[in-house]
């Protein structure tokens, strides 16, 4: 900094408040600091203001890479956190890196909360791993004290997308779940309600998935070897319709004229133009925005008590459905 202050002319304390994005300088003071930065190959060192500063303000985020709306949600995290001032800092899930390894890490990266998107273990776990670390979950299988949880009203998602095939006509809907997996079970509630409101409740049939394109190709298989197939299939998230919809296709059938496929999420795949997949939308900014925000409330407004924050979904429709074939 003094080689940028001595460039400029002007003193180092200048040159560290406009480096810091402080009150003190003047705009074209600002553009020389920087212009000067520029030319000398400076840059500040993060690791070491960190160390100086009573708080971090970085939020750790632990997320997986195995699903695509896994990384809308890591998108989304950055705007929103920089609105309130905060920094991130990433952490991935993997087979060979365990959930607890991976909050350690955040914790010793002096993150102030940490947002946990498809965790795998138990939320207790978590929240014991984390300690006095604020913990904030993105649709967690099941929710513990100590931990605020952001979610999608799946119920309510699944009941728009059985509301809109039986609009249309359908009947035989069957539904692959996604097993064990987060929102699984409330999907699968959904799902049965939903054909019983509708009086459909012999045609009630789940297929068990786990949200991969494979459980969706299997599940697709098996309809197909039954031999009576039915008018629609709704997929528990998009991965497992895109399964379905390829190995559909591959048997010589036409999506939506022989059987309408829905998927869950409104991820970048169900966008895609070559698959135009009816799926039920999860705004990821608006999760996301959430999320930051109980963190937020939880370092800099003081609260303790636990939140539980429900998103409704949106149903976006597509080319992957349409009124059922003729018997």
């Amino acid at each position: 900094m003094s080689d940028v202050a001595a460039r400029v002319g002007v003193s180092q304390a200048l040159v560290s408040l406009v480096f810091r994005n402080q009150p003190g300088a003047s705009s074209q003071t600002r553009r020389r600091v920087f212009e000067a930065a520029e030319e000398l190959g400076y840059r500040p060192d993060t690791a070491a203001q960190l160390l100086r500063r009573t708080r971090s303000r970085q939020l750790g985020v632990l997320f997986t890479m195995r699903h695509p709306y896994d990384v809308d949600f890591v998108e989304a995290l950055y705007p929103a956190a920089q609105k309130h001032g905060y920094n991130l800092v990433l952490s991935a899930m993997s087979d060979t890196r365990d959930e607890r390894q991976a909050v350690e890490q955040l914790l010793g990266l002096r993150c102030e909360a940490i947002i946990i998107i498809g965790a795998a273990s138990s939320p207790r776990h978590l929240v014991t791993a984390a300690g006095h670390t604020p913990l904030i979950e993105i649709s967690p299988r099941t929710r513990a004290a100590g931990a605020d949880v952001v979610r999608t009203a799946n119920s309510l998602g699944i009941r728009k997308a059985v509301d809109h095939l039986t609009g249309l006509g359908h009947r035989a809907i069957t539904h692959i779940d996604g097993g064990m997996m987060p929102a699984a079970d409330e999907r699968r509630r959904g799902y049965r309600s939903a054909m019983r409101r509708h009086g459909l409740a012999e045609h009630i049939r789940i297929i068990p998935g786990d949200y991969t394109e494979e459980s969706g190709a299997r599940a697709a298989r098996e309809l197909l070897r039954d031999g009576e197939l039915p008018t629609a299939v709704l997929a528990g998230n998009d991965r497992s319709a895109h399964g379905v919809l390829t190995t559909f296709l591959r048997a010589g059938l036409t999506v939506p004229s022989d059987v309408s496929i829905v998927g869950y999420d409104d991820s970048r795949l169900a966008r895609l133009s070559f698959i135009d997949l009816t799926s039920v939308r999860q705004d990821a900014p608006e999760v996301a925005g959430h999320a930051v925000q109980a963190a937020v409330e939880r370092l800099d407004e003081g609260r303790t008590a636990d939140r539980d924050i429900i998103v409704n979904p949106v149903l976006v429709v597509r080319g992957s459905t349409g009124p059922p074939r003729l018997q």
